[in-house]
């Protein structure tokens, strides 16, 4: 969406390294201020790419900082990068968020019988085009998969650019195994086992791992964002997330432009990348009796 752009400040692979993002200079929230709709007939949505396909650093719209910008993840003050797990490469798909989304933890979803995670909703593009961090792809939805991450459903659109040469093809989740032979597979498989060289147990889902087609999808994502509207005009306990925008009208957290908390944001300062260890590039033979 070309009138947000991504304000890159510092290194990538350091603690200090923040994305944020502005519209006509202004900073704005890519959770709060990017709509979710990115036409009137609201088929097309947007997504902010927080990960591009094969790369491994843990990015994340931040809850905790002002107007919300990337920045990577850390676990007891140290980077977070997942592990390659044969024969996968660091996230074998663009990976971000739908802005205008919340999955709300006060809330228990019917079927999965679990409380939402507290971030806005994931979405995984499949298209062929390897993404920029910060970047706002026009995407539309194929389906859903719901992940039961310690004991919250972390639901998990599939989703395709608009612009991909393959969009015109998949336009629901049977079309993407047509198209796309073993993606749903191999999405399942990685979701599953990725947190497994970090010591932790295999990851379990709903529905027996089953994608959810794309009317499930959307049904899914806009109560997600009917959670989001509970949030950021002040109805919903939003616990420790920062809410600070510049555009949603009725929001009690909106600011004007010339306001300390978006004239405090940095100014644009990429830096090149910090090295990452070597460690990171090592590849992880999962035994199939673990899992």
């Amino acid at each position: 969406m070309a009138e947000y752009t991504a304000r890159h400040v510092g290194a990538p692979n350091t603690l200090d390294y923040r994305v944020f993002f502005e519209k006509d200079g202004v900073p704005v929230s890519p959770f709060h201020d990017i709509p979710l709709f990115a036409n009137e007939e609201k088929t097309v949505m947007n997504m902010v790419v927080e990960i591009p396909r094969w790369t491994n650093a843990k990015l994340e719209i931040s809850k905790d900082d002002e107007f919300n910008p990337i920045k990577q993840d850390t676990k007891k003050g140290k980077l977070r990068f997942v592990r390659n797990c044969f024969p996968h490469k660091g996230y074998i798909w663009n990976y971000g968020a739908l802005p205008q989304t919340w999955e709300d933890p006060n809330q228990q979803h019917p079927e999965t019988k679990a409380r939402g995670d507290d971030d806005p909703i994931d979405v995984i593009e499949i298209g062929e085009q390897v993404a920029t961090v910060g970047q706002i792809k026009q995407v539309k939805v194929l389906g859903v998969m719901a992940l039961l991450d310690e004991g919250e459903t972390d639901w998990k659109v599939i989703a395709i650019d608009v612009n991909d040469p393959l969009a015109p093809r998949l336009n629901d989740i049977e079309d993407v195994e047509k198209q796309l032979p073993g993606l749903i597979r191999a999405t399942n498989e990685w979701f599953r086992i990725y947190k497994i060289p970090d010591g932790k147990p295999e990851n379990v889902f709903a529905f027996s791992g089953e994608a959810k087609n794309k009317k499930y999808a959307t049904d899914v994502i806009l109560e997600t964002h009917e959670a989001w509207k509970g949030l950021i005009n002040g109805t919903s306990d939003k616990r420790d997330i920062k809410a600070t925008n510049v555009s949603v009208e009725e929001s009690p957290f909106k600011v004007a432009a010339d306001d300390e908390a978006a004239t405090s944001v940095p100014a644009s300062d990429p830096q090149p990348p910090a090295p990452i260890d070597s460690s990171i590039d090592k590849w992880f033979f999962i035994s199939a009796h673990s899992l």
